[in-house]
């Protein structure tokens, strides 16, 4: 039986009438969803106000234990927000500059020059150049507990750069991998330890965790891919690279999440204007690429203006792929609404594209995109709303 968590709530403690938005919610995903099997938690929310919470399926196949808000999904590339709020907590106290360049941390590049052209800016944004140079399917068995420090590795022995730092955009897993060492270098601390005194506690994130090895044992989803067999584990000792906690390490709920986005709205580990300037498109004057850059610092944005994004707000956005879990967070602050689903399966419509908000026609059908339709649809995007 799918989990109808705190519907009841939901349709007595709003403002507004929920029915026919939880309907449209339920349409949207109870189909994608079966009895027992793995499964997830989408949360909807406009300020305070919960519009649509529910749970689907169980964490594990074995134990059927039932998925609730507060089960603990790997959030993948998620994570990478919390290393990059973590560079900037950093350089607010003056630990570090975001124009430091990777020699002042790493004295063993192969080719120094290299290394001193790019800076940390270059890492957050994904405009390193620097070319992601692990054999990740030739090494496998290594990739499955190499941990941050063996990822970033390969990449000290580029001989060349993809191109200019900072002229173009191309997803770097590694390059987040650095930043996470780059935090452990300046603290003298684990860097896990790092996020959850600055970010975690202060946020209220109670059930979250960063893997520095196996994942987190009590009230954890293991991820599933579906095979001719069925249902399969892919997660920690089946799929690479879970242990390169900087680019997907982290572990949590929609709730924490939740509250981590209610942190940064509330100012409560940085100061408002750097969030906002986390939050913002970087513009590099040596831009070069034909597609117009999205990205702050970690986080994909599309701005009110862009061709694709049909509802008159700024989007910020991050998903997360590892193994079998699939995720996203979307916050669109203009109008307080936030937008997350944690799953450990993948879904359908539910695309591999970074930034749904800024494609016209080939991401109509992403989860994302039609989420945030239904809200449109039902007012809750209205101005006058909360």
């Amino acid at each position: 039986m799918k989990h109808f968590i705190f519907i009841l709530l939901l349709l007595t403690s709003c403002t507004k009438p929920k029915m026919d938005v939880v309907s449209d919610f339920e349409n949207l995903f109870d189909p994608k969803f079966s009895d027992n099997e793995p499964g997830g938690v989408v949360l909807v929310q406009k300020g305070d106000e919960v519009i649509f919470l529910k749970s689907y399926g169980v964490e594990d196949v074995d134990s059927k234990e039932p998925i609730t808000p507060n089960t603990v999904f790997n959030t993948g590339s998620i994570s990478k927000t919390f290393v990059s709020n973590g560079i900037l907590i950093l350089e607010g106290a003056q630990k570090l500059s975001l124009e430091d360049d990777l020699q002042k941390y790493f004295k063993d590049f192969d080719h120094p020059a290299i290394a001193k052209k790019v800076q940390i800016k270059h890492l957050l944004t994904h405009t390193s150049g620097l070319p992601d140079s692990r054999n990740v399917d030739g090494e496998f068995e290594f990739y499955l507990t190499a941990k941050d420090e063996e990822n970033f590795e390969p990449l000290k022995y580029t001989d060349s750069l993809n191109f200019e730092p900072g002229s173009r955009f191309e997803y770097s897993n590694p390059a987040y991998n650095g930043l996470a060492l780059i935090i452990e270098k300046v603290t003298n601390q684990k860097w896990q330890s790092y996020i959850k005194e600055n970010i975690f506690d202060p946020a209220g994130m109670i059930h979250s965790k960063i893997t520095d090895g196996p994942y987190p044992q009590e009230g954890v989803a293991h991820g599933y891919i579906r095979t001719e067999h069925g249902f399969e584990e892919r997660d920690y000792g089946e799929e690479p690279t879970f242990a390169a906690a900087g680019n997907g390490g982290v572990w949590s709920s929609v709730l924490d999440l939740a509250r981590y986005e209610k942190a940064i709205q509330n100012a409560v580990f940085l100061p408002q204007e750097v969030l906002e300037r986390s939050r913002q498109i970087t513009n590099p004057e040596n831009w070069k690429s034909s597609k117009d850059p999205d990205v702050g610092y970690s986080w994909f944005i599309a701005e009110k203006e862009n061709e694709g994004n049909e509802f008159d707000a700024k989007i910020i956005s991050h998903t997360g792929w590892q193994g079998g879990f699939r995720a996203f967070m979307v916050s669109i602050p203009q109008k307080d609404i936030l937008y997350i689903g944690l799953f450990n399966r993948p879904i359908p419509h539910l695309s591999e594209s970074f930034n749904p908000f800024t494609k016209t026609h080939e991401n109509a059908s992403d989860v994302r995109v039609m989420g945030i339709r239904i809200l449109k649809k039902h007012g809750w995007l209205d101005e006058t709303d909360g």
